[in-house]
């Protein structure tokens, strides 16, 4: 039997997050094995439990999440996996978070289930983000800046096919949609996804997806 995902959680307000903990710890694969109030705590917990995910809330008193997350995604050593955990779907928070390397946004509204999944898509290494926050993110890029020379050289780089496979990635199609509709194997689709990743230098899906906009591969509304 594997090891259960370890989570760090974090929130400002401590009976949220005695809730949030109760309610992970109540599955069998998750294990909470820290709580933090705060950004700074959540950063000096997570190097010291070396959780595989960190749900952590975005707005907090001192260092907020989305400080926290750069801290922890950005930094050398242990980088966990983080879920963002908000009641608010900000188009700027979002986005930034996203490009960060984040893995997940969260409404607090959403049902406890949908929290316990989000935790294990994230250990899985891929990304998600609650269809309201989605569409929002993607309405951003209705006033996109040209494409930057970085961007034009890294979708340069890829072949076709891993071309084909981004759209697809982006229009938020899984590895067994993209399969059907290329007319390939899955674990070629597979092997495609790791390749893109690997020459455009992101972590998951959800960075994959913010490129793939940014660099005009695919168009809002597509």
């Amino acid at each position: 039997m594997s090891a259960p995902i370890g989570v760090l959680v974090v929130d400002d307000q401590a009976m949220v997050r005695a809730g949030l903990a109760a309610l992970l710890d109540a599955e069998p694969d998750i294990a909470v094995l820290a709580q933090a109030a705060d950004g700074a705590e959540a950063v000096a917990l997570a190097r010291a439990h070396r959780p595989d995910v960190v749900l952590m809330d975005v707005r907090m008193p001192g260092v907020d999440g989305l400080v926290a997350a750069r801290a922890l995604l950005t930094g050398h050593g242990h980088r966990p996996r983080v879920v963002m955990l908000t009641t608010f779907d900000l188009d700027d928070y979002v986005y930034e978070a996203v490009r960060a390397g984040v893995s997940g946004f969260v409404l607090k509204d959403a049902p406890p289930d949908k929290l316990a999944e989000a935790v294990r898509v994230a250990a899985a290494g891929d990304a998600l983000l609650a269809p309201s926050i989605t569409r929002r993110m993607m309405a951003r890029f209705g006033e996109r800046r040209p494409v930057g020379a970085r961007e034009a050289g890294l979708l340069a780089a890829l072949t076709a096919r891993e071309r084909d496979v981004l759209r697809l990635i982006a229009r938020g199609r899984s590895n067994a949609e993209v399969a059907a509709e290329l007319v390939i194997a899955q674990e070629t689709v597979k092997s495609h996804v790791g390749r893109l990743f690997a020459k455009l230098g992101v972590r998951d899906r959800a960075q994959a997806v913010v490129f793939a906009y940014e660099s005009g591969l695919v168009e809002p509304g597509s």
